[in-house]
């Protein structure tokens, strides 16, 4: 049984992408227009935004492009508030942006600590204060959060990255048993290694790397089931998942093995 509602036809969904400019949040848009969707693209770069806005002169009637920071509370709520103006409800809102950086204990940084911490957690806070009461009183709609296989369990390098994206998944959790029992609908989309800025740094072996317009089809096939946990590609996140089912002792030799460091 589906844990949230099936959406079989975008045609009259007013969905809103926050971190859309890049990655697996433009693909998503990308799709989403081509099903018919209404997409609101937000990020921090408004050109950006509009570029990818006119790159399709037929659905560039169903699209907005609205900048904004997730780090600033003010910026958001001006967002929400000037697509409101322009539609007559939001049906989805999927917050994507966030950011990465390699971290380890030998080489451990508050300041930067406290930028991905701002970027990845208190974004996303600072989005649901404005969209939470949007929803609830629409009585309908849903949130989608996009967090990370990192947030499963601890990981080289993801000192900081992870215990954020591990939070997330918490967050989307608790969600759902206040939101679902409104008709609101939650989804954790957890992804793995996605080909994108994020990731074009690492110098570890990254299984199961996918583009992201093949993560856009999953997210976006997963929302259309009502799946709640929507995470891709399955083989590289069920043996995560797996992973964190072991003993300490097993778990943390697996990890540096596979992963070599």
């Amino acid at each position: 049984m589906a844990m949230n509602h099936v959406i079989e036809d975008w045609a009259d969904q007013y969905v809103w992408i926050v971190g859309a400019s890049t990655g697996i949040g433009a693909a998503t848009a990308r799709l989403l227009l081509d099903k018919g969707a209404h997409v609101a693209l937000s990020a921090r770069r408004q050109q950006a935004l509009d570029d990818l806005a006119a790159a399709d002169a037929q659905a560039q009637p169903r699209t907005l492009a609205v900048a904004l920071d997730v780090t600033s509370h003010a910026s958001v709520v001006r967002a929400r508030d000037e697509i409101l103006a322009s539609w007559p409800r939001i049906d989805l809102v999927l917050l994507v942006a966030g950011g990465y950086n390699e971290m380890r204990a030998d080489s451990f940084d508050l300041a930067q600590a406290n930028q991905l911490i701002d970027l990845n957690l208190r974004g996303v806070f600072n989005c649901l204060a404005p969209v939470l009461p949007m929803l609830i009183r629409q009585g309908g709609g849903g949130i989608g959060i996009v967090s990370s296989v990192a947030g499963y369990s601890g990981l080289p390098k993801a000192l900081v990255y992870g215990p954020t994206k591990a939070a997330l998944i918490n967050l989307a959790e608790s969600l759902y048993f206040d939101l679902h029992p409104k008709g609101i609908g939650v989804y954790l989309i957890n992804p793995g290694f996605v080909d994108t800025p994020l990731t074009k740094g690492n110098d570890f072996p990254m299984p199961g790397l996918m583009q992201p317009a093949d993560a856009a089809r999953e997210l976006v096939r997963g929302v259309e089931r009502g799946a709640f946990h929507i995470h891709f590609p399955r083989k590289f996140t069920n043996t995560l998942r797996f992973a964190r089912l072991l003993p300490y002792r097993m778990y943390f030799w697996l990890i540096a093995k596979v992963t070599r460091l």
